[in-house]
């Protein structure tokens, strides 16, 4: 079971009023950013919250993706649960790289650790049991694209929710790349507008990435019962 964990420094917590009232304040709007997520998915099948990242852990995150890609760490994403290649990105046309908490990244940290906690908003409001998950980092530099999929293996049932988070700052209609949603005879575009999560299940809803004009930043992750 996932369930939240004990911030790093714990130890030297500050015990203030002011700052009690500010953690209370913090999660207060985080839980309304879990609610807004969840309602609207169940409203239509695609929940979206456009505040679940705060200015700073998204700054912080996209920073984290740009050192990666100075370092040239991204790699070309697999096709499948085996990982296979791409090659010539005819499929899906992104770059990832995992998160892990062994990394010691403290916004890496930060955004699992608020992940860790929507998953137990998750299961405690909808009693979701989803106990596991994984997230990347992923870009699509200008001209890329994913074409219309699911996000749930053929032979693996595992994932159950995907959850994508949005890292682009002042992204317009013009510069593409949007999350296109497909469901029945209807089709939604998302913006991958900074801040945004949207959720959705991995093993009903199909959606694509049109070809984006200009390099698009996100984490792509799913929620899983293992």
């Amino acid at each position: 079971m996932v369930n939240s964990q004990a911030r790093n420094g714990t130890k030297n917590k500050k015990t203030s009023p002011g700052f009690k009232r500010y953690l209370t304040f913090s999660t207060f709007i985080m839980n309304e950013q879990f609610d807004l997520l969840i309602d609207s998915y169940l409203a239509n099948k695609v929940g979206i919250a456009p505040g679940f990242l705060s200015a700073a852990l998204s700054a912080g995150l996209q920073q984290n993706i740009r050192h990666l890609q100075e370092k040239e760490l991204m790699t070309a994403a697999g096709i499948g649960n085996e990982r296979v290649k791409d090659a010539d990105q005819k499929m899906r046309g992104d770059k990832i790289y995992w998160l892990d908490k062994t990394h010691d990244n403290p916004f890496e940290n930060e955004f699992l650790q608020q992940a860790e906690d929507f998953i137990s908003h998750l299961n405690r409001t909808c009693y979701a049991g989803i106990n596991a998950y994984e997230f990347h980092y992923a870009v699509y530099e200008e001209g890329r694209f994913y074409k219309r999929h699911k996000d749930q293996f053929r032979n693996d049932s595992n994932r159950k929710y995907s959850l994508i988070t949005y890292l682009n700052e002042n992204w317009l209609e013009e510069d593409g790349g949007q999350l296109e949603l497909y469901e029945n005879d209807a089709v939604q575009h998302i913006l991958p507008r900074s801040k945004t999560a949207v959720l959705f299940k991995s093993d009903e809803t199909e959606h694509a990435v049109l070809e984006a004009r200009r390099s698009r930043m996100s984490i792509t992750g799913w929620l899983k019962r293992v």
